[in-house]
């Protein structure tokens, strides 16, 4: 017993804080970075503080997974529950719980079988919000001023297709340079897409009027960057039509089922979008030989009609044959018409000069006479008679003005007061001490001066004489 004592004093004291970060430390030191290999278990989404906690399984064992806020944006493929996945990362500890866990700084799915998967559901996702809908793909613009290339600025596919644009029919290109692999490659191609549309029609950039987004060929991992959401949804925005061309014919992508149209390879779609120059031009020359050869017939068939309509068309002397002989008849008739006219005038004439005797005018006159004296007569009695109507109304008006005068009432006794403006005054109130003033009476007017002397408003000739005697209010 006294050994066993002694040989556990000799044995180091920790604290749990140490042997916690000794343990940290051991594991971190002795793994370092792994790759797993495992399903995704336990996974809800993001935390409220961005980071990502889940479980990493196989059929014997599972590990406690962590994915930083900062890292989880970057990452190509997100983590799904019960998705088969190979996470590169360090392992460590967690020292609150004794928990041994891996911190995760790279996720992708394990095998080409998961990454199909992956892309079955995001396919039956877009296809239900009718990203995939034929109604609303752009038709291509038949000749474009510019076009927008979104590629790799180095290797065999730009150069392909800026050959392919020479030979056919030389434009304007512009590209917007990209990587077409990797974790950025997805961002970059939604970004030029939308770059391209941000671009106004008639700035120092121009705006193209047709895009294609190209890459040569590679596995399902290569071409994984064309079949991210970001990337289908910035082609389904864009109001430039879009030509996806991305691997060979065999290859698809999610941008092939969302571009307006889909080229087997990044030389084809320099076919498509501009025409052979040389057959635009042969074609103009035909459709220039067929105008020329309709115009030439058309002329020929119209100067053929023209000659047999005028074939049809009567002779000019047979056209003026009869308007000819109706203009021999009526001058014909003429000198026969003017003869009886004058004749038939004079007899008139005769007619009534024998009407205009002197005997004849002189008994018109005195009649015409003896008819205005009598007008005369009559019309100075209708004015008498309106003169004596109207004086006889006129003073019965003259009457009825007298009998509603003040001048009658001033005559029972009453006066009236004015004020100096010779304005009437109305009651006793509104007269002040001093003030002038006027009375009329039936007979005459007289000026006075109020006087507010005993108490009572009284009046006394104007002049500055004294009363001759007291005198009574006058209101």
């Amino acid at each position: 017993m006294e050994t066993g004592r002694a040989a556990g004093e000799n044995v180091a004291e920790y604290t749990v804080s140490e042997i916690s970060f000794a343990i940290k430390r051991t594991v971190e030191d002795t793994f370092g970075y792994v790759r797993l290999r495992g399903e995704v278990s336990g996974y809800r989404g993001p935390h409220s503080s961005g980071h990502c906690y889940f479980t990493l399984k196989d059929e014997k064992a599972r590990i406690d997974a962590v994915v930083w806020r900062g890292v989880f944006g970057r990452l190509r493929h997100k983590p799904e529950e019960g998705l088969e996945v190979i996470a590169t990362g360090k392992v460590s500890t967690y020292p609150g719980s004794s928990k041994y866990q891996i911190i995760i700084e790279a996720l992708e799915p394990a095998g080409e079988g998961a990454l199909l998967a992956q892309l079955e559901k995001l396919k039956k996702k877009l296809a239900a919000e009718g990203l995939f809908a034929e109604e609303r793909k752009q038709a291509l613009p038949f000749l474009p001023r510019v076009i927008g290339v979104v590629t790799s600025p180095t290797g065999a596919v730009i150069r392909d297709m800026l050959h392919g644009f020479n030979e056919r029919y030389p434009t304007r290109v512009v590209v917007w340079p990209v990587r077409v692999q990797g974790e950025t490659s997805g961002a970059e191609v939604a970004a030029a897409v939308r770059g391209f549309n941000a671009l106004e029609a008639d700035g120092q950039m121009p705006r193209p009027d047709v895009l294609i987004v190209a890459r040569g060929g590679g596995s399902l991992e290569d071409l994984w960057g064309f079949n991210e959401e970001i990337v289908a949804r910035a082609v389904a925005e864009s109001a430039i039509p879009v030509i996806s061309a991305v691997g060979h014919e065999t290859d698809w992508t999610l941008i092939d089922l969302v571009a307006d149209a889909r080229a087997p390879t990044p030389t084809k779609a320099a076919e498509w979008a501009v025409p052979v120059r040389s057959e635009l031009l042969a074609r103009v020359d035909e459709l220039v030989r067929r105008h020329q050869t309709a115009l030439r017939r058309g002329l020929d068939e119209r100067g053929s009609l023209l000659k047999a309509a005028t074939r049809g068309l009567p002779r000019l002397a047979d056209l003026l044959g009869l308007p000819r002989q109706r203009l021999d008849a009526a001058a014909g008739r003429l000198t026969q018409g003017l003869l009886i006219n004058t004749q038939s005038h004079r007899t008139h004439l005769v007619r009534m000069a024998g009407r205009l005797q002197p005997s004849v005018l002189r008994q018109r006159a005195q009649l015409g006479r003896e008819r205005l004296g009598a007008l005369t007569q009559r019309s100075a009695r209708a004015v008498a008679q309106g003169v004596q109507a109207r004086r006889s109304r006129f003073d019965g008006l003259a009457t009825l003005l007298g009998s509603l005068g003040y001048q009658r009432v001033l005559e029972r006794g009453y006066a009236l007061v004015r004020d100096a403006a010779g304005g009437p005054v109305r009651s006793a109130a509104a007269i002040a001490a001093g003030q002038a003033l006027e009375i009329e009476f039936a007979d005459g007017r007289v000026p006075v001066i109020a006087d507010a002397g005993g108490g009572t408003a009284r009046a006394k000739p104007r002049g500055g004489g004294e009363d001759s005697g007291p005198q009574g209010s006058l209101f």
